[in-house]
């Protein structure tokens, strides 16, 4: 499925409601895992019906406080074409370069998490420690150029660039940037790699964890890191987060 694709079954409006209300359900969650810092950390999502376009976060509003009706849809100069807010210029810089570089990406998302930060400051890929970091294994960068906060569009650029086709780009000093072929995908493997990143934190401080064998890793990749078992684990997430906080569809 192309990025700006409608889902099975839906029409292109269908698609993006669906995919906004999976956006919201993704902030909230995030609100709910301690990856919410501030006014910083945004999740985009293409819109199915000008692709060109992409829904955000507004600017300061907290995670656990966001609607559907709060989101913004943006173009590709930054523009708010819908709702009420401010975009994140960061956001925007980083996001739009994404989502231009890599057009099977429906969503993106990048947050600071303390334990997606504190793994950035070591430039390093993650290791195939346990079958849930397998999934990265040979499918993650590191972007280690860091020059402050993100306000230029060729450093957007160049992250875009480094994180080629991978599902994830660390970035250096910074934290994690993850994508998707829906937005149920990229809140996935955000969540899902910064708990990598607090095991192998943890692994280390205690000790000299010992890595899955490339092979075996691989295998895993292949089977757990694929786009419908993000899918599918995000499920059981959004149906709690629905039955707990229903104001987030409004």
């Amino acid at each position: 499925m192309s990025g700006a694709a409608a889902g099975k079954g839906r029409t292109p409006a269908e698609e993006r409601l669906h995919r906004k209300e999976r956006l919201v359900a993704a902030l909230r969650l995030f609100a709910r895992f301690g990856f919410d810092d501030g006014a910083g950390g945004h999740i985009t999502a293409r819109d199915p019906i000008e692709p060109g376009r992409f829904w955000i976060n507004p600017f300061g509003v907290h995670f656990g406080h966001a609607r559907v009706s709060d989101l913004l849809l943006v173009d590709s100069a930054g523009n708010v074409l819908q709702g009420s807010g401010s975009v994140n210029q960061a956001g925007y810089v980083i996001h739009s370069h994404v989502h231009a570089a890599r057009p099977d990406v429906v969503a993106a998302a990048h947050s600071h998490s303390t334990a997606g930060r504190a793994w950035a400051t070591l430039h390093r890929r993650l290791d195939p420690l346990t079958q849930d970091a397998c999934v990265f294994f040979e499918d993650h960068e590191v972007f280690d150029e860091f020059s402050g906060v993100v306000l230029e569009g060729e450093e957007g650029k160049r992250i875009a660039e480094r994180l080629g086709s991978a599902k994830a780009v660390i970035l250096g000093n910074h934290g994690l940037l993850t994508v998707g072929r829906s937005v149920e995908e990229a809140a996935w493997w955000f969540i899902s790699m910064d708990r990598s990143c607090q095991v192998q934190l943890l692994a280390e401080a205690a000790g000299t964890p010992k890595p899955v064998r490339p092979e075996a890793a691989r295998s895993v990749r292949e089977t757990l890191g694929t786009p419908g078992m993000a899918r599918l684990n995000f499920r059981p997430l959004y149906a709690d987060i629905v039955r707990e906080q229903p104001d987030l569809l409004k």
